[in-house]
This record gives C-alpha cells, structure tokens and sequence, in this order.
C-alpha cells in the first residue's frame, strides 16, 4: 500500500455547504491550522472555482483575490491552489493566481470537454504552476476513453490527471480500472482521486487509491462538501492507521479541527436520500434545481425522476429531457422498474 498525499479540500468543497461563504479570516486561520497540523496541500476559494462569483454561479462572501491573498499570508510552508472550470472561468483569471505566487491549479472539466482545459493548462505551465486535471464525472466514460483523454492533457503539460467521483456512487473495482487504464496508456503521469461520500464508500474507495498507488487523495474535515460530503479527512488518516501506515498527522488534533471550525457549521442531520439516490443513479447533485422544479410542477418524486434521467443521461440533466421524464412518471405512474435499471447500469459490456 502506497501513502499518497491529502489534498485538504475543506476550504473549497467543503464551501458549498455555506452558500461558499467562508470569511477572510475563517480562510486565513484554518489554512494556517491545517498547515501547522501537517497539511502539505490546501485548496481554497469558491467551491465552483476561479471567476464562479462573476458568474453568477453563487456569490462568494469574498473575492478570488481575497482569497488567495489571506492564503499568501497565512501560509510559510504548505502549498496551496485553487480550482479553475473553463468557461466559468476566463484565462485572465489565472494572473492574479500568479501574482500570488499560487502553487497548483486543478482544471476541472467534464471528461467530454477536456479539451477546453488546453489553454489553461499551457498558460499555467508558462508561470510554473503545478496542473491537475480533473476530470469530473469520470464514470461518464469508459476507461479506456478516460486514459485516452488523460494522454491528450499530458502532452499538453498536465502533472496530475484526477478520477473523479463526482456522484459519490464509484465502487473501489471502478476505480481500479480507471487507474490501471490510465497507467497503461500514460505510465509517468501522477494520479490523484477526488471521492464523494453517497453510498459511504468515501474512506472505502481512498484506501483503494493508497492499494493502488494513487499519488494524492483529496479529504475534508468532517467530509464537509458539497452533496453528501467528501472523504474525511479524520476517517482516512485512521483507516491508514489501522493500516500500520503513519501518515505524519496526530489525528487526534485533525479530528479538534474538525470539531472547532467545521462541526458549528454543520446544518444536516442524518443521510438524505436524496444524496443516497445520486450515489445510486450517478446524479451529479448540481442539477437539482431543475430535478425539483419538474417534480414540483407534475408532482413525482424527485428521487424517481433522478434514476429515470440517470437511466438516459449520466453526465447531464437538460431541461426537455427532465420535462420529458416527470410526464412520464406522473402519467404512467411509474415508480421503478428496478429490474430494468439493474440490466441498463450494470449490462454495460460496451463500456467496459
């Protein structure tokens, strides 16, 4: 077993779940608590990345450069770096990462969209700037696909290629296949994975990426994140433990962190079947909104509705298809063929 990195990712996915609105000086103190804990890298910002609040795409309570800024100041030693989605964010979004000398950038795409992620990777490599690319929905595609993709960025400079899991639904053989495809195809590339937590497998599927020789996992205290959370942090660190790995962290000061900065800003209680269903259907959980707009409209559950777009489109819910599918259950009733839905998920030879 392998001890990769963490990636703590708490003062970024773990924004979401404050309507991304971590103040200048919750940032600044927990990257310096994280950094004196033993944290080597610390992601921070809008939960959507660079340029999201411009966007429109939920408005930050403090500016990408605030940010990076009380970052800058907060850190001595620990790396640290941002999220950037092309077409949210623009290429000019990157200079002020450079201004402050930011360490890495991860370059978040749909894996069908990978190549709007070139300029962004070019133009980060000119200023040094370590790249991971992250490629969101891996399960979207076959493995074979996904390698081939993660060679396209490789040559254009990528360091990191990441499989994302991004419905918190990827079972550890999944992953195994993701990673053995990748290393077939691009032997020299680093590996990193970014797991969910809605069917519980988050600790599971990183103690596959340390079997595995995944080089970075990312975590949050607590899991804080967006949908059903991330992998935690506190119960990764004591799984490789249990493991007979030290990690270097004393977890009993991770898991004070958690309790002191993240648990009060802790509004859920319980699993949300919701969430448990995304893991279920590879529901990507920011396509909500309209999933409960056309459940509310024609009254289905929007549980049902979920597995029924799930069934014809795993990487998107566009408007006419939701629309589509809410008729359908509310006229035909339609509660699950289950049988149905086991055959198509997991009948897929074509794919692997």
């Amino acid at each position: 077993m392998n001890i990769p990195k963490i990636l703590e990712v708490t003062l970024r996915d773990g924004s979401y779940c404050i309507n991304f609105q971590f103040s200048k000086k919750q940032n600044s103190t927990l990257a310096s608590a994280l950094e004196h804990a033993g944290f080597e890298s610390i992601e921070v910002g809008h939960g959507l990345g660079l340029g999201a609040s411009k966007k429109g795409k939920g408005v930050a309570l403090e500016t990408d450069e605030t940010y990076m800024e009380s970052t800058a100041n907060a850190l001595n030693k620990s790396k640290w770096g941002m999220f950037c989605i092309p077409g949210i964010a623009q290429l000019s979004d990157l200079d002020a990462a450079i201004d402050y000398k930011m360490n890495f950038i991860r370059i978040g795409t749909n894996i069908e969209d990978y190549d709007t992620s070139r300029k962004f990777i070019e133009k980060s490599k000119k200023f040094d700037l370590t790249v991971c690319s992250n490629f969101m929905k891996s399960y979207v595609c076959t493995p074979k696909k996904f390698a081939d993709y993660a060679h396209a960025v490789e040559s254009w400079g990528s360091d990191v290629i990441y499989i994302v899991d991004s419905a918190g639904g990827m079972l550890p053989s999944q992953l195994e296949e993701y990673f053995l495809a990748v290393k077939d195809k691009c032997p020299n590339i680093k590996v990193g994975f970014h797991g969910h937590d809605n069917l519980g497998l988050g600790v599971a599927n990183a103690l596959k990426a340390a079997e595995l020789g995944i080089d970075i996992v990312d975590t949050s205290l607590q899991g804080f994140g967006r949908s059903a959370g991330n992998t935690s942090t506190e119960k990764f660190i004591s799984a490789m433990m249990l493991n007979g790995f030290d990690m270097g962290f004393d977890p009993i000061s991770v898991m004070d962190l958690g309790e002191k900065y993240i648990q009060p800003l802790i509004t859920k209680k319980g699993s949300d079947s919701v969430d448990t269903v995304s893991g279920l259907a590879l529901f990507h959980s920011s396509y909500m909104p309209i999933i409960e707009k056309y459940s509310s409209k024609y009254g289905v559950d929007p549980r049902r509705l979920i597995v029924a777009v799930c069934e014809d489109n795993k990487s998107e819910a566009p408007e006419e298809l939701v629309k589509i599918k809410a008729k359908q259950l509310k006229e035909l009733g339609f509660k699950g063929n289950w049988k149905s839905f086991y055959s198509h998920y997991y009948g897929r030879e074509q794919e692997y």
